[in-house]
């Protein structure tokens, strides 16, 4: 179980969240809002890179603060930005991430080859990241996120700059992940999550303004089939790029 109790975070005269309070146990959870809304620092607050002005982030009743390496190792990321080791290959980029994870040395060899073919990059995996596509380098950053089997999964835009094949094999391959895990995707590609996700949060200002399933959202608003009709009547008029198409 993943609790958020009343996180408030501001930057000097802004305010970024207000007073989040939320649960998510385990399943695929849709993070869905325009940009400026506060998603990645939500995320960052979730993941223990930023610390909240008010508010605390807890892991089955433990404090992230308290856990220190325990929970680093419980986590896995993948933040939109692509500012990587571009000097390194992907396969050393991965077996640095590993060590960071505490990932017996053992278990390392094996594990690289596994989140290489889950993301299908084992063809590129000796060459230098500074080489790689958009693309490719966003799945880099999801393989370094599941090494070591996280018991949480934070996706910040996992399929940008993916084609649209790359996209639906990402999309099903983060259902197959779900089980034990609690996974939470931030996108603006609205089609990516409907169809996986237990329950969709819609963020507004700082501000969670809504969560409930799929079905249940399409019904609640205007008894819309469509999450991405959902999406439009909600923040049409803040979010006019939000991309539509279906997969």
């Amino acid at each position: 179980m993943l609790a958020l109790h009343h996180i408030t975070k501001r930057y000097k005269d802004k305010t970024a969240l207000d007073n989040v309070s939320l649960e998510l146990d385990c399943g695929i959870y849709g993070l869905l809002g325009p940009n400026g809304a506060g998603k990645s620092t939500l995320m960052n607050i979730i993941t223990g890179n930023i610390r909240p002005t008010e508010g605390e982030v807890w892991w089955e009743n433990t404090d992230i603060r308290d856990m220190g390496e325990r929970f680093r190792s419980l986590l896995g990321y993948a933040p939109q930005q692509q500012e990587l080791y571009n000097s390194f290959s992907g396969r050393r980029f991965l077996s640095y991430m590993a060590a960071l994870k505490g990932i017996p040395k053992k278990e390392v060899g094996d594990e690289i080859e596994r989140v290489l073919s889950y993301v299908n990059m084992q063809e590129a995996a000796d060459r230098a990241i500074g080489g790689y596509s958009g693309g490719m380098k966003q799945r880099i950053l999801i393989a370094q996120a599941i090494l070591g089997n996280p018991k949480l999964i934070v996706l910040d835009e996992p399929t940008a700059g993916l084609d649209p094949k790359e996209r639906v094999r990402v999309r099903e391959q983060i259902r197959e992940l779900a089980g034990d895990t609690i996974i939470l995707v931030s996108t603006h590609v609205v089609s990516d999550i409907a169809p996986i996700a237990k329950e969709i949060l819609l963020i507004r200002s700082g501000s969670i303004i809504d969560r409930d399933t799929v079905e249940a959202l399409c019904r609640k608003y205007g008894e819309s089939r469509d999450l991405e009709e959902v999406y439009m009547h909600i923040f049409g008029e803040e979010e006019r790029h939000v991309e539509t198409d279906s997969l």
